[in-house]
């Protein structure tokens, strides 16, 4: 038996061990930051060879290929920058994504419906027609905020603001894209006199992809409602950006709740209902197949909301129904 140690050794080794523990997380966590700036550096230097994926990034990155499809990619080089012009397929329809690589390597994309595609291919028909009557640039007649022309395209939940601006190194167009309820602002910036070219190249994609965003185009079904004891039930169908949507809402005198249920798992819920219908009459449950005042069409239609529903058991008017425009959950 080793004699036991004093109390001023105990705290030297429980130092030491303290020490080691803090190394290995340092060392553990510099040894991801350095993966993962490594694979940031070069994506944002425009270097599109493969590169090993840090860990947390690959399983999300495997679900976006799987879930999108690539259709045809043109690259421009207009004076120091490279456009990437790809059009992607997804289960919301087709689109093009424009991105542009500067010469310090610098990355800035937005994406464009093949609809929208098509007006800002006219866009920048108008544009480059009144680039070319303005002459050389005068430093007089510059506006203070650099805007020489601008309009605006709207498609669904985001705008695009398209600005002709001139400064110091010339004139060019910013195409900058918002979305509406928060959400970031990109912008790309094309040289005046690359205009022509990108619309061409705009143009033979368009031509070969059509103008037809995908998705659902034909009418919604109606909304309908049902009376279950004291709670009322509105299922209405809308459509956003994300696609064609159920929004079921619960509504009492005093409370109100509201799912949304993505068209593409419709089937998966009503699988699960008619399994659990199924087991409850096995069972000698009390299933019942008309369920109150079930089955009532909302005389407005298409999935719109509709503030007053008359309750088959009363007089009383129910609470209306909750906005169809907020987002799908994502």
């Amino acid at each position: 038996m080793y004699p036991p140690l004093p109390h001023s050794d105990h705290r030297v080794l429980e130092g030491q061990r303290r020490i080691s523990r803090e190394q290995r997380r340092t060392h553990g966590r510099r040894g991801y930051d350095e993966e993962s700036a490594m694979f940031k550096s070069r994506i944002f230097q425009g270097d599109l060879s493969p590169v090993p994926i840090p860990g947390s990034l690959q399983q999300s990155s495997q679900q976006g290929q799987q879930s999108e499809q690539e259709l045809a990619t043109k690259m421009l080089q207009i004076q120091s920058k490279r456009f990437y012009l790809d059009v992607k397929q997804n289960r919301r329809g087709r689109f093009i994504k424009v991105a542009e690589i500067g010469a310090d390597g610098r990355r800035s994309q937005i994406y464009l419906a093949l609809s929208t595609a098509s007006e800002f291919r006219d866009h920048l028909s108008t544009f480059s027609d009144f680039y070319a009557s303005l002459g050389p640039p005068n430093p007089e007649n510059v506006p203070d905020d650099g805007k020489l022309k601008s309009e605006m395209m709207v498609k669904d939940n985001r705008r695009y603001y398209l600005d002709l601006k001139e400064n110091s190194r010339g004139r060019f167009l910013r195409v900058s894209q918002t979305i509406t309820r928060g959400g970031p602002r990109t912008q790309i910036a094309i040289p005046a006199q690359g205009m022509i070219e990108f619309r061409d190249a705009l143009t033979d994609l368009l031509e070969e992809f059509g103008t037809d965003d995908g998705g659902f185009k034909g009418d919604l079904p109606e909304g309908r409602y049902m009376r279950v004891d004291s709670k009322n039930f509105y299922f209405d169908i809308g459509q956003n950006n994300r696609g064609i949507y159920m929004r079921i809402s619960e509504v009492k005198t005093n409370f109100r709740t509201a799912i949304t249920v993505p068209e593409k798992s419709w089937a998966r819920f009503r699988d699960i209902f008619a399994d659990y219908c199924e087991k409850m009459k096995e069972g000698g449950g009390g299933v019942s197949s008309s369920g109150g005042g079930g089955g009532n069409v909302l005389s407005e239609g298409k999935g719109s909301v509709v503030a007053q529903v008359p309750s088959p058991s009363s007089n009383t008017q129910p609470n209306p129904n909750p906005n169809l425009d907020s987002p799908l959950i994502k």
